[in-house]
């Protein structure tokens, strides 16, 4: 088992001194030019402080952990990596989720930088920078971690998972709205678990999309992503008496594998191959339902509608609208267009839509898919415009387009479902970071943990 959250609580269990000097290591990485463009703001004294007096039995032991840049902290701005909000009132209370973090016994380190808004599975910003790609796996490599050329994080918590990549912090809070955790988790070399939406309050948070919008973490194991979730749920994980080869589980052919890059084909049928000859029980299937998805999706979506209804007042002021990414700003004004009408047929196809699906899924203990089709591209084929010369600006537009767009396809559909999922690191040490997605309905988190735990195990002794 690597070095994660668990472990180093553990250390402090048996030792209290080890706290602070995990702390200083956290602090390190912090500073260091790994985290470029990774925090908005930093809370150095305050997570000494706190990991010096923590009760050593507290669940996260006074261990660092850093808060994406939309939840509430009493006294500090939650801007959502936006100059929009630069001069917002600082919050005058935490959020129910970060709130949760702190009574365990979390360290806040600082709060991370992310998509404007939340709104890109890509990670870019032109505000405050874009953090590079780490590989948290393999750390050795010096050709993947930092990797070679500068890629993408993954967004929108893009900040959050170069946090625990670099050793920031020892765990995450984000959100994941179409899949905001689980991208940058498997861009990154990290498991990341978007649970149920309701489990988890989102209140204190700039939202997106409230119908969509899930308040989770990105770990370094799905110990921790356990943990964490037991943490931010306030409640128990179950589990099952049930052996890994007990399990019935299923991979889509629709969908998931359209426009796949051949390595991440190879990696996650390599994983698969491994599953398989350790006895799990796996079968590949057909599910049309897939498919029908664009048809519920065809009048515009959640997030466009929801977000247009949170900004629009900010978007009337010609000086706010002028301070948004434009790329953020364009995507928000699509929401502009919908009717009430046209929003509650949305609501009612995707009430249909899950229903099909769910009584479609309902044979399997989960579904296993590739939880992106690409691996990070680089960071200057989607970087933001300059005005520089238009050509480029255009072709880097329309790329960040494309791949936004595959970025978010899979991940996507388990918003869609209002289920849960759990990304996996499946790539090998000469490979870049790519994410194997062990994901069912609403409320079958605590399935999806055992297994993703099973899966963990089998892949880790494969290496």
């Amino acid at each position: 088992m690597q070095h994660d959250l668990s472990h180093a609580a553990l250390e402090i269990r048996e030792d209290r001194e080890r706290a602070s000097s995990l702390m200083e290591l956290s602090i390190a990485a912090a500073q260091s030019p790994l985290c470029a463009h990774v925090f908005s703001q930093t809370f150095f004294d305050k997570a000494r402080w706190a990991a010096a007096e923590t009760p050593r039995t507290a669940p996260l032991a006074g261990l660092a952990i850093s808060i994406k840049d939309l939840f509430d902290l009493e006294g500090s701005r939650s801007a959502a990596s936006s100059r929009v909000l630069q001069d917002a009132p600082l919050a005058e209370s935490t959020g129910t989720a970060v709130a949760r973090l702190q009574a365990a016994g979390a360290a806040i380190i600082g709060r991370t930088h992310m998509v404007e808004f939340a709104f890109s599975g890509v990670g870019v910003n032109p505000h405050f920078g874009t953090p590079a790609a780490l590989d948290a796996r393999h750390p050795a490599n010096p050709q993947l971690a930092p990797m070679r050329p500068a890629r993408i994080p993954g967004g929108s918590s893009s900040g959050a998972a170069v946090s625990v990549a670099s050793g920031a912090a020892w765990a995450a809070l984000g959100s994941d709205t179409g899949g905001s955790i689980r991208i940058p988790a498997a861009l990154n070399g990290l498991v990341g678990f978007k649970s149920t939406a309701r489990l988890v309050p989102v209140d204190g948070t700039v939202p997106l999309s409230p119908t969509l919008d899930t308040a989770c973490a990105i770990t370094r194991s799905v110990r921790d992503a356990v943990l964490l979730h037991e943490i931010l749920a306030d409640r128990k994980t179950s589990r099952s008496e049930r052996t890994p080869q007990q399990w019935r589980l299923a991979v889509p052919r629709q969908i998931f594998f359209e426009q796949i890059e051949p390595a991440v084909r190879h990696a996650f049928e390599r994983s698969i191959s491994q599953l398989q000859a350790a006895g799990l029980q796996i079968e590949w299937i057909d599910l049309p339902e897939l498919e029908a998805l664009d048809a519920v999706n065809i009048i515009g979506g959640f997030s466009p509608t929801e977000s247009y209804a949170w900004h629009r007042h900010l978007l009337q002021d010609p000086s706010k609208a002028a301070l948004y990414d434009p790329r953020v700003r364009s995507r928000i004004e699509r929401g502009a267009s919908m009717s009430a009408a046209d929003y509650l047929d949305l609501l009612a196809a995707r009430k249909q839509w899950i229903a099909k699906m769910e009584a479609a899924i309902a044979p399997y203990d989960a579904l296993l898919s590739p939880t992106t089709p690409l691996t990070a591209p680089t960071i200057s084929s989607v970087a933001p415009a300059n005005g520089l010369d238009p050509e480029t600006d255009a072709k880097r537009d329309a790329e960040f387009v494309r791949i936004n767009a595959l970025l978010l396809r899979n991940t996507s559909v388990v918003n869609m479902l209002d289920g849960c999922a759990l990304s996996l690191p499946c790539h090998q040490a000469d490979e870049l970071p790519m994410g194997l997605m062990i994901w069912h309905a609403a409320l079958h988190d605590d399935a999806v943990l055992q297994i993703s735990a099973d899966i963990e195990a089998v892949l880790n002794a494969s290496e």
